[in-house]
């Protein structure tokens, strides 16, 4: 069996809005009487849209006719029509996901095109999911380093942390191109977003809409958000006001960065010379680049060079391969299919930590992914290890009830994948310390990554497996 499956990413950011097809190739490369096995045979990006700027009724309010109309003529030319299209992502990044009409966009907008991964991306995710299309996940891995991904956009700034391959950590800051705004032949501000104006309170420079600055002025200030950038990745000693740039949370700092690495609109202006009109864009990224550029992060830190820039996240959102593999171990039949459960992946530090520490650090990570406060179903997935004994089970299983409690209290499966074979009585003992209370589904022999997606099919064989579907970033092989 040989099929072309049809993926589309759509990503409408603060600045700009894109969408990228792709065609990925799989074949069932096992016998007829065996649960499928489906291998990736070729993978193509065969089309790019244009990039344009994120159509916005207010400052708040972003126009959904208008995006719409973007994506549809993007199909037109792309020659696609919405049946085709198999699979996908759609996502709303940077200070867009904060527009007050931000959830009816997604709405509309999923039923474009096929069977969405649909979400708001959380600063993390988006983080996660553009560092891996930028590649950095991949270069963490062949080089058995710490690389760092920032991913830098309109209106936010996305870090994501890898180690060998695997998420360590993540933050965002509400550092971008487009959070001032200005006429390009008079430089009169147009609009500045509320923390930019503190920030430059805080270098003694005022800045409010209406107000003709000057090229040194925003030049200052351009200088000052790099600096912030500086001191979130512990090249620059911190100050209160990267407290206040901060989106979410900062970074940990309890590792050594060897390398860095930019994607997102930013990213041209850093890697390359940029000698075109400074103000073509109508904003400072331009100016904020060459900040970065001639700072002290690329004086400090080695610099790789992302394979995806602008088109990183979208690349990231868009493109899934999907492998079939893993047998079922532990599960309730009513609850399947599951279809688009996101991943949290445990790193292999965080399963060396204690029980009770890592029931918090699960805690902690299961906020990635909440959207607008509210929670998501997720699956926890883990390496796990071989022949563990009956006390560490039982314990594991303790452990994993106390981190995913928020999750418990939904009306939701309890979803647990593990790379190594004991599921079943893992499975088995969450149900028993449940009081068999909860469905739980717990598989094993499937190798996911945070920022996955999994579906598992109903079961076959008389019950014995699943088909399992783990789609993940196609470039980070």
């Amino acid at each position: 069996m040989v099929q072309d499956i049809l993926s589309v990413g759509i990503d409408i950011g603060t600045s700009t809005t894109q969408l990228v097809f792709s065609k990925i190739t799989i074949q069932n490369i096992a016998s007829m009487a065996a649960v499928p096995r489906v291998k990736i045979v070729d993978k193509e990006v065969i089309y790019r849209s244009s990039i344009y700027f994120t159509p916005l009724k207010t400052s708040t309010e972003i126009d959904v006719v208008k995006v719409r109309d973007i994506i549809e003529k993007e199909y037109n030319k792309a020659k696609i029509i919405p049946k085709d299209v198999d699979s996908g992502a759609v996502i709303i990044t940077g200070e867009t996901a904060r527009k007050e009409n931000a959830k009816e966009v997604l709405k509309i907008l999923s039923g474009l095109a096929g069977d969405f991964v649909v979400a708001t991306a959380g600063p993390d995710l988006e983080a996660i999911i553009a560092g891996k299309g930028a590649n950095a996940s991949k270069e963490s891995k062949d080089k058995a380093c710490v690389v760092a991904n920032l991913d830098i956009g309109g209106g936010t700034t996305n870090i994501a942390i890898f180690k060998n391959g695997d998420v360590i950590d993540t933050s965002c800051l509400d550092i971008g191109g487009r959070l001032i705004r200005v006429n390009k032949d008079t430089l009169e501000v147009l609009y500045a977003s509320y923390k930019i104006k503190k920030l430059a309170e805080s270098i003694g420079l005022e800045i409010y809409e209406g107000k003709k600055l000057s090229l040194a002025q925003l030049e200052k200030i351009s200088i000052r958000m790099g600096e912030i950038l500086e001191e979130a990745l512990g090249v620059r000693d911190k100050s209160q006001e990267l407290d206040l740039m901060v989106t979410n949370h900062d970074l940990r700092r309890d590792y050594y960065i060897d390398y860095i690495s930019f994607s997102g609109g930013i990213a041209d202006c850093i890697y390359t010379q940029y000698t075109e009109d400074l103000f073509k864009f109508e904003d400072i990224g331009i100016l904020l680049g060459k900040s970065i550029k001639n700072g002290n992060l690329l004086k400090q830190k080695e610099i790789l060079k992302a394979t995806e820039t602008i088109r990183a996240t979208v690349i990231g959102a868009g493109l899934h391969t999907t492998n079939i593999s893993g047998s079922t171990i532990t599960f309730s039949e009513k609850v399947l299919p599951l279809k688009n459960i996101p991943i949290l992946k445990l790193t292999e530090d965080d399963e060396l930590l204690t029980f009770d520490r890592l029931s918090s650090v699960i805690a902690d990570k299961l906020k990635w992914f909440r959207l607008d406060n509210d929670n998501q179903q997720v699956a926890l997935a883990f390496k796990g290890m071989k022949n563990a004994s009956f006390e560490t089970i039982q314990n594991m299983s303790k452990c994993i009830i106390k981190g995913m409690e928020e999750m418990l209290e939904l009306d939701i499966p309890l979803v647990v994948i593990i790379e190594n074979d004991m599921a079943k009585v893992l499975g088995q003992t969450l149900k028993k310390q449940l009081k068999f209370k909860k469905d739980v589904v717990c598989i094993d022999s499937v190798k996911v990554e945070s920022g996955d997606y999994i579906d598992i099919g109903n079961s076959l064989a008389n019950g014995k497996v699943v088909p399992v579907i783990v789609k993940t970033l196609l470039f980070s092989y």
